[in-house]
């Protein structure tokens, strides 16, 4: 049965409106320096808790991004969380993983995420199925990161991947990407941040960001040539045991000595890990166009460690 359509309404595409604006979008058009925060999907059916967590940031941020399977292990789709955000009137950033997806999946979720009014896309290889509560659960990695971004260039073009038209128009995604400045391999880090820019990437969310040297280097010798928008990560250390944990389980991430020790000297560890990611909030604006914000389980102090960094609320 064909669903009728509600008085006035043109077409059934009136029944799920567009968003007005693309907060996000529009912050890196005008140049403003870009905030977005990390919140993870609730493991479960109920969202209060993840929302309490998520509205007190939404004058503190141009967009939240939502994990998708972060570390390989379960929660709640990040593109139900995404559209439950946008309800709330906050900015999503639907991160999109490969790992558990073939190319069939993953386009009828880009699809789905245009239809909702969710334009922000972080395209993700994903992590192993090893790193998380399920490994014995099969990875199916059909597409990786650059190719999932090449896929939406296509959606957004009015092509599904295999190059055929959609009948039923085009998408209009905003795709972004990550990037780690930290990599062992320079060669490596410059080629593949140059392929997921000719992929599609208008932005690109990088890594727990402790070498800030480094960060420099990249956005020097790398990023400057290509004029996409770079996020610094900064992770809230709420202990030195926190530090240690990150430094064994989170591959790729070298938390110094010196910032461990900070936090095993500090008479209030959680105040000193603040004052230490308000710190790197002040280097990163110094370096490049934003910072994204993680802070897992006390999304809370996200306010707080930006105001100690000196970023204002935005304006209304």
């Amino acid at each position: 049965m064909t669903p009728s359509i509600p008085p006035g309404s043109d077409s059934p595409s009136d029944l799920f409106a567009p968003p007005a604006e693309n907060r996000f979008k529009s912050a890196i058009d005008s140049g403003e320096f870009l905030v977005t925060a990390e919140v993870m999907p609730p493991k479960g059916g109920s969202v209060t808790h993840m929302l309490h967590q998520a509205i007190p940031l939404k004058n503190w941020v141009h967009a939240i991004n939502i994990t998708d399977g972060s570390r390989a292990v379960l929660r709640m789709s990040s593109l139900a969380v995404a559209a439950i955000l946008r309800q709330q009137g906050i900015e999503p950033i639907c991160q999109m993983a490969c790992r558990d997806r073939n190319r069939i999946a993953l386009q009828a979720d880009l699809m789905g995420a245009h239809a909702l009014g969710i334009r922000n896309i972080l395209a993700l290889t994903g992590d192993p199925i090893t790193a998380g509560d399920y490994p014995k659960a099969r990875a199916v990695f059909d597409l990786e990161a650059v190719r999932l971004l090449q896929s939406i260039r296509h959606l957004n073009a009015g092509m599904d991947a295999n190059e055929q038209p959609l009948p039923d128009g085009s998408t209009q995604l905003w795709a972004g990407a990550a990037v780690d400045p930290q990599l062992a391999s320079w060669s490596g880090l410059q080629r593949r941040f140059e392929r997921k820019v000719a992929a599609g990437a208008q932005f690109f969310q990088s890594q727990l960001i402790v070498d800030f040297d480094r960060l420099e280097k990249f956005m020097t010798d790398i990023a400057s040539q290509y004029n996409k928008p770079i996020l610094a990560g900064i992770f809230l250390l709420k202990s030195a045991k926190n530090a240690r944990f990150i430094n064994r389980c989170v591959p790729g991430v070298n938390i110094p000595e010196t910032l461990i020790s900070r936090l095993d000297k500090a008479t209030e560890p959680l105040q000193e890990g603040i004052a230490i990611a308000a710190e790197q909030v002040q280097l990163a604006r110094q370096l490049c166009q934003g910072v994204h914000m993680m802070a897992v389980r006390r999304e809370d102090l996200i306010p707080q460690i930006l105001a100690q960094a000196g970023i204002a609320p935005l304006k209304d």
